[in-house]
């Protein structure tokens, strides 16, 4: 793989492995190429004609060409940096919006951080134990449940009939 080839955004990963190489190698450059200031560079040939310089104090690693009017180096995008600097930034904006939410809101009237009892205003009633015995009442439906579900299976019963009625006379009629 040649260094020349590489994006412009080079994982974090890459650019420790970068690095690495980078301080490994320190071979000696032409005098056209740029200095290592004391070592504070450290220097790797790339493909296109070019260096890649890794700055040993700060870790900051950049491309070095040679443009005809000079050398110039460009920093090479450092993606876990932005990528943190745009965490910090997001964390700052949502701790901003909740101090304005809470700000808004002020104190909510009948608010309270206590738990609700659970109680179901729906749920049907416990079955009753009569005291001294072991015996179970159990709840029956009222007159009005029980003319609900007879009303309901009556129709569904003379529907059923209708359909069969239906098929009946397509079969006889030859429709099937």
């Amino acid at each position: 793989m040649r260094i020349a080839t590489l994006p412009w955004k080079l994982p974090w990963k890459l650019s420790i492995a970068a690095a690495a190489f980078l301080l490994g190698s320190a071979p000696s450059f032409a005098q056209t190429r740029p200095d290592t200031e004391n070592g504070r560079y450290a220097l790797s040939p790339a493909g296109d004609g070019g260096v890649l310089r890794l700055d040993t104090k700060t870790g900051t690693v950049s491309t070095c060409t040679n443009s005809g009017a000079g050398w110039a180096c460009y920093a090479v995008p450092d993606e876990r940096a932005a990528l943190d600097a745009e965490i910090g930034r997001l964390q700052a904006e949502n701790e901003k919006l909740k101090a304005q939410l809470a700000e808004r809101e002020g104190p909510v009237a009948g608010k309270s951080e206590d738990a609700l009892p659970k109680s179901d205003s729906l749920r049907k009633p416990e079955p009753k134990v009569a005291e001294g015995e072991r015996k179970i009442e159990i709840p029956l439906p009222s007159d009005q449940d029980m003319d609900r579900v007879m009303s309901f299976l009556e129709r569904a019963w003379r529907r059923l009939i209708e359909m069969a009625n239906r098929i009946q006379k397509d079969v006889s009629g030859g429709k099937i």
